[in-house]
């Protein structure tokens, strides 16, 4: 049995034991957790049932010079991991899979996993994501310093990722003058929210959509879940009443995102008007599509570590095991959506716990 990518770059990580508490070897521990996440764990208690149960067949591709790992040795290996480290490799594996598509949209948004926290909030581990919408990947993430914030973590993620030829769009806690500046220093394109962390800017994006005409309109119409919702982009590349336009890099356009949903069950109308800046000269349609494919870090990345990961009722709390799982969600969820089997993510995990050739062609093996 051939080794996979993934496997030949868990052969590069650095191991945080001392020589002679090694046990088991770093590589059986990780791909074990991978396995098992995939199959469904969500415990330090389930992975070491998954690799009991799932032993033999472990043992015809790994090592297990010692059998299976217990519960406390994957929490104290993950506790004691360097999540820097982690990240690094987490990185470069995904970026080894994720292929270069021109006008990639990347998402960049946080989550915090709130049952990391102790006895107060601002405990919890919080962290930023990058969501590749063209290759359906999750390709970088980075914690948030509990000193710090998403401003500081962005730019730290921004420089770890290849994304030149790229459109990056970020809510509002990334529109800072910096963060533009380090996207275009990426050779890549941005988008970012306009709210009321930015209030003159805010003002002037306002007083600009009263007194001048958007030289490009365009509007998507989308039907589903009992709902008919209109979206209505305006762009304007008239810059004259933005105060000081050029301390945002590369700043060409102003846009105007007008919703309205229509709730059939209720017959209620919700309508919500969102502003955005972004280095895009022109291209209304272009640019809806991309604001649009931000939302799906929501949809499609932050509901299914919730849903099918269960990613908040985490309790992993000892060091750095929070963070270190989470990266492990993100593999998983990685391999999952890479693979071209036609179904959810929670069905495809019953699959992977169930048939062995299954799990083997989602790994790569």
């Amino acid at each position: 049995m051939k080794k996979s990518n993934l496997r030949q770059y868990l052969s590069t990580m650095k191991d945080p034991r001392i020589d002679r508490k090694k046990l088991h070897l770093l590589e059986d521990i990780i791909f074990i957790t991978i396995a098992a996440v995939i199959s469904g764990a969500e415990s330090w208690n389930d992975i070491e049932l998954y690799g009991k149960q799932k032993k033999e067949w472990l043992s015809t591709f790994l090592s297990l010079p010692n059998g299976i790992p217990s519960h406390d040795t994957f929490n104290r290996f993950y506790a004691a991991l360097d999540p820097a480290e982690f990240e690094q490799f987490f990185s470069y594996w995904v970026q080894s899979l994720a292929k270069k598509y021109p006008g990639d949209v990347v998402a960049i948004d946080g989550k915090t996993i709130r049952g990391s926290r102790g006895k107060d909030f601002h405990s919890a581990t919080h962290i930023v994501s990058a969501w590749s919408n063209s290759n359906q990947l999750i390709i970088g993430q980075v914690k948030v310093d509990q000193k710090s914030n998403e401003i500081t973590a962005i730019p730290q993620l921004l420089e770890a990722l290849l994304i030149e030829g790229s459109i990056v769009t970020i809510d509002a806690m990334g529109c800072q003058k910096e963060i533009a500046k380090k996207i275009r220093s990426k050779k890549a394109e941005y988008i970012l929210s306009v709210k009321e962390n930015q209030p003159e800017l805010m003002d002037d994006i306002r007083d600009s959509f009263r007194m001048l005409v958007p030289e490009e309109v365009t509007q998507h119409l989308d039907f589903g879940h009992g709902r008919i919702e209109t979206r209505k982009c305006s762009v304007i590349s008239d810059l004259s009443l933005i105060e000081k336009p050029t301390v945002w890099k590369s700043l060409s356009t102003i846009i105007r995102i007008e919703s309205e949903r229509y709730m059939k069950a209720t017959g209620i109308t919700q309508t919500e008007t969102r502003y955005y800046i972004s280095s895009l000269c022109t291209g209304a349609d272009q640019i809806l599509t991309a604001i649009r494919s931000h939302w799906a870090i929501e949809n499609k990345v932050h509901w299914s570590l919730d849903v099918s990961f269960h990613e908040d009722m985490s309790r992993k709390r000892a060091g750095n095991a929070a963070l270190n799982f989470s990266i492990i969600n993100r593999l998983a969820l990685n391999l999952l959506k890479k693979d071209d089997t036609k179904t959810s993510i929670r069905s495809k995990r019953l699959l992977a716990g169930w048939t062995p050739e299954y799990i083997l062609k989602v790994l790569n093996f």
